[in-house]
Parts: C-alpha cells; sequence; structure tokens
C-alpha cells in the first residue's frame, strides 16, 4: 500500500473544536464509519490502544500525536489529519506524560508489518522544517492535501 494513497481530501479537518481526547475519538471514530474506512469495534480499539500505547510526540517542529488502532477495526487504510481549535491534552508516547497538541494524524492502517515504516515516513517528515513551517501555515484542506502529495512525490521520486 502507498502511503500517499492513504491521503484522501475528505479526510482533512483543519478546524475541529473538542473539549478533550476523548471527544475528539468519539467525532473522528463516527465520521470514519460513516465514511466506511473502519468497523465499529474501531472506538474501543482506539481509545484501548491510545491507554496502553500513548501516541503524542514533541517533535523538534510542533507536537503531534498519531493515535491508531489494531488492524482489526480497519476497514480501507487511511491518514486522516485534524487541527483541533485549541490544544488538548494527550499522553507522550514512551513516558505518559500530559502533553498538549493541536494537530492529530489518525492511522488506519490494515497490514501490521507496514505500521513501523509509515511512522518511520511520518517522523521524518515532522522533523523538515519546512514541511512543518508550510503546514503550520496551512489553513485550507485543499493545501494540506497538496502539501503532502507533494511531500510523498519527493520522498518517492528523491
Amino acid at each position: 500500500m502507498e502511503t500517499k494513497r492513504m491521503f484522501q481530501q475528505d479526510l482533512i479537518d483543519l478546524q475541529l473544536t473538542v473539549r478533550d481526547e476523548d471527544e475528539l475519538f468519539e467525532i473522528i471514530a463516527e465520521r470514519l464509519q460513516q465514511k466506511g474506512y473502519v468497523n465499529e469495534g474501531y472506538l474501543s480499539g482506539i481509545k484501548t490502544r491510545e491507554k496502553g500505547f500513548p501516541t503524542g510526540l514533541i517533535t523538534e517542529h510542533l507536537n503531534i500525536a498519531l493515535p491508531h488502532s489494531d488492524t482489526e477495526y480497519i476497514e480501507r487504510p487511511f491518514i486522516y489529519i485534524v487541527r483541533t481549535t485549541k490544544p488538548i491534552k494527550v499522553k507522550q508516547m514512551g513516558d505518559n506524560q500530559e502533553m498538549e497538541v493541536k494537530d492529530l494524524f489518525f492511522l488506519g492502517i490494515k497490514e501490521p508489518t507496514k505500521q513501523v515504516g509509515l511512522l518511520q515516513e511520518l517522523m521524518l517528515l515532522f522533523q523538515n522544517y519546512e514541511f512543518v513551517s508550510e503546514l503550520k501555515q496551512a489553513t485550507k484542506e485543499n493545501d494540506v492535501f497538496n502539501l503532502f502529495m507533494k511531500q510523498w512525490e519527493e520522498v518517492k521520486n528523491g
């Protein structure tokens, strides 16, 4: 599965207002289920996994979270990009410290063997200052979509 195909223009929301992580997960799970990307077990799957294995990351240029569930809840691979209007608290990967994020990337991975590779690709992207600067400045879903498309082209051809 090519990473680039996991990005869909209708899976980007840059103005989501939520109180907390739970409300965010509920909204995203419902949207993904309506679009046929996940099955009904996804919401409890992602909440359970995030409790056991938090996905918040403090990178040099941007705090992010990469929530994902077990593959059994995924019907079609996806990456859902969400920016909340106010920071929400999540737990950090590795040490479970609380941190704040506004940018979350929900990963719908169908093949477990692809998970590590995808996480590594994304981590490299978030270490790229120019990419992160453009991402932070983007206010339109279309701009974010095109930014990721451009990056994957460069990664593939570079």
